[in-house]
């Protein structure tokens, strides 16, 4: 067994094959840019190593960089983690070229399995069953938009070195296929350092389902089951889950033994994944093959219980696998979801700075219930512009898919983030979202249920209770603690009014509220002063604690807070709400307020995220219309097209290509 291995990645990977090989007793070394000096991975490493500055065409993505930090840590072999190197044939070649160890695929399975254009060619000549598509050299984009009409609309426009959503557009008329094939390519080379691409027919209601391999070097391969990743916004997966609910065993069986069949043929002796779009009828085609570790693996070590980085290191080390495909069991349900610094309220856009908070919820395992994050930041840290805006991946596995989704919202509650945009309220939407729970997916769901992107929802019914009763006991322990200090002053015993309004959003609540053996009460009261629902809620929670974790009316129950002005700003299952807590006079008062409006900002473009300015479409004095291209900005290793919202000249330009903007930094005036 190796004695010491290097970590060719950063961040969450990073830290996960970290704490792997600290189990096996394998001493690490990472390797970091100047952007990532003070990086998680940096720290839990034995050893650590600067390679460069940050961005990844020149630090990870360059091998003899790797090589020599290799040598100057006497490092053996190298795990390459997801993205960056470790899909590139020529990385395990110069490795072994140096005599280190590759903890990962020969190069032959690379070459044929990684790019995704051969990959398809060695399917199709092993009679596996694949979407129709062109594989081969696409020249330009009135090249494409020809294949694009011999194939039929809608089409998928994909990078061959890609991942991630990276280099990747669906396009459904000639125009789209112009602009999308120009973008993808863009995105494919500044990603992957290789622009080509190829087009295939995009599948209408499909879903994604794909299949965990594990080979040796003896000849050995079997197939772990499958996971369903339907759930994607802009190709790029947010939640993942294992078993499929879709497959039964005869086409779990089926699928499976053909992914074992394609890996075969290529000598693959790593963990690997076979992808599939599938109908909802189960017929299945096969994607592409990712030679590689994926983002979504924690889902299938929960259900089958196997650690898949020591069985790649085993593995590499020239071990046999050390189970037989009738060993596999699939235990459980586990569903995994990925926590990104975006901001689901403005399309998702990149969201960077400084973690000011961050407190995910405790890992554990108990009552059948795992509770599992895998993360490469930490309090305090930066969320940097320069790479993927992934914070964690939460996972939770149970008996049953529903326990499980249940416990997962119960995580996602208890996870504070505070100092940047991140997308956990519109998980937490997902996780409640009635056609999820069904087990109704498909790669199109998010577009279909969120056609108007994400604006949250409004809190009703039981969580609108919820929420209201927090924030009334929130708000009485603070008038207790500030009772205890002004009767400390004065000597004598401040009394305090038992009602209080709260108002939520839009609605307002009148409650009683009192403590009662260590519990507090929420007496609700109608319009017409009768006594409404109640409520006795628990909690240890302090002022200035970033989550109320107690129960309510029994049931345990986690709550964002943030304090604002006279109440509290909260989260609880995708419902963002202001809570106002009010005595019956300051509510008085309060009603007669005159709401504020925002200030108009129309004859500006604003940046949407903090980026740096690709390109300028326009010049100054020039007329535009709605729709047209003004700007091209990059943000997280993707491009983001800015149109023209009306008709309109072009009064004034802020800003030039090469610009590093802040979020709502003014790029261009209109007059």
């Amino acid at each position: 067994m190796f004695k010491r291995i290097l970590i060719a990645n950063r961040g969450e990977i990073a830290c996960r094959v970290i704490k792997t090989a600290r189990k096996m007793g394998i001493e690490t070394v990472a390797v970091y840019s100047e952007a990532d000096r003070d990086a998680l991975h940096v720290e839990m490493a034995d050893e650590a190593v600067l390679i460069g500055p940050p961005p990844a065409a020149e630090s990870y993505l360059v091998i003899d960089k790797i090589i020599d930090a290799c040598k100057r840590t006497g490092a053996e072999a190298v795990h390459p983690g997801y993205g960056f190197l470790s899909e590139r044939e020529a990385f395990p070649k110069a490795l072994a070229a140096n005599g280190i160890v590759f903890i990962g695929p020969n190069p032959a399975a690379i070459a044929a399995m990684g790019d995704k254009i051969e990959s398809k060619k060695a399917a199709a000549a092993a009679r596996v069953s694949t979407v129709p598509g062109h594989l081969g050299t696409i020249e330009d984009e009135q090249h494409a938009i020809r294949i694009a009409d011999e194939i039929g609309y809608p089409v998928m426009i994909k990078a061959s070195a890609g991942g991630g959503g990276k280099g990747m557009r669906i396009a459904y008329s000639r125009a789209e296929v112009a602009e999308g094939f120009a973008r993808s390519k863009s995105e494919a080379k500044s990603s992957f350092g290789d622009d080509r691409m190829f087009i295939e027919k995009f599948i209408v209601d499909p879903r994604h389902i794909e299949i965990q391999v594990l080979g040796d070097k003896h000849g050995n391969v079997i197939y772990l089951g499958e996971r369903e990743c339907s759930i994607q916004r802009r190709n790029q997966k947010v939640i993942e889950e294992a078993p499929s609910p879709l497959l039964d065993e005869a086409t779990r069986k089926k699928m499976g033994e053909q992914a074992v069949a394609l890996a075969r043929a290529v000598g693959y002796d790593s963990a690997g994944t076979v992808e599939f779009v599938a109908g909802q009828d189960r017929s299945f085609y096969f994607l592409e093959m990712n030679t590689r570790l994926q983002v979504e693996h924690p889902v299938t070590e929960l259900v089958t219980g196997l650690d898949l980085v020591e069985q790649m290191i085993r593995v590499a080390a020239g071990e046999k696998l050390a189970i037989r495909q009738e060993d596999v069991r699939l235990t459980g349900w586990a569903v995994e979801s990925r926590v990104y610094a975006e901001d689901p309220f403005r399309n998702f856009l990149p969201s960077t700075g400084r973690l000011v908070t961050y407190r995910p919820p405790a890992e554990k395992v108990a009552d059948g219930i795992t509770v599992r994050n895998d993360t490469g930041v930490y309090e305090g840290g930066e969320i940097s512009l320069f790479y993927d805006p992934m914070i964690a991946k939460l996972v939770t596995h149970a008996p049953t898919r529903e326990k499980a989704i249940e416990a997962h919202s119960d995580a996602l509650d208890a996870f504070a983030i505070r100092g940047i945009r991140h997308n956990m309220p519109f998980l937490a939407a997902l996780m409640a979202h009635p056609r999820w729970r069904a087990g109704k997916l498909s790669t199109g769901f998010i577009a279909e249920e969120f056609p108007d992107g994400f604006h949250g929802h409004m809190a009703e019914g039981e969580e609108a209770h919820v929420l209201a009763a927090v924030a009334a006991a929130m708000d009485h322990v603070l008038g207790e603690r500030k009772r205890k200090i002004s009767g400390q002053m004065t000597g004598r015993e401040v009394t305090r009014e038992r009602r209080r309004a709260v108002r939520l959003n839009d609605q307002e609540f009148q409650l009683d509220v009192a403590r009662t053996n260590g519990a507090i009460a929420t007496q609700f009261f109608g319009a017409d002063g009768r006594k409404g629902h109640s409520h006795l809620t628990q909690s240890h929670w302090r002022p200035g604690d970033p989550v109320w974790i107690g129960t309510v009316d029994g049931k345990p129950t986690a709550v964002q807070v943030q304090a604002i002005p006279n109440g509290f700003e909260l989260s609880y299952r995708g419902v963002l709400a202001k809570a106002y807590v009010y005595t019956e006079s300051e509510a008085a008062y309060a009603r007669l307020m005159p709401v504020k409006s925002a200030g108009d900002t129309g004859k500006f473009v604003l940046c949407p995220m903090p980026g740096l300015v690709v390109s300028i479409a326009v010049t100054e004095g020039q007329e535009v219309k709605a729709g047209e291209t003004l700007a091209v900005v990059e943000a997280m290793k993707m491009e983001n097209v800015l149109r023209a919202e009306r008709d309109g000249i072009v009064k004034s330009i802020k800003c030039k290509p090469g610009d590093s903007l802040a979020v709502d930094a003014v790029m261009m005036e209109f007059a």
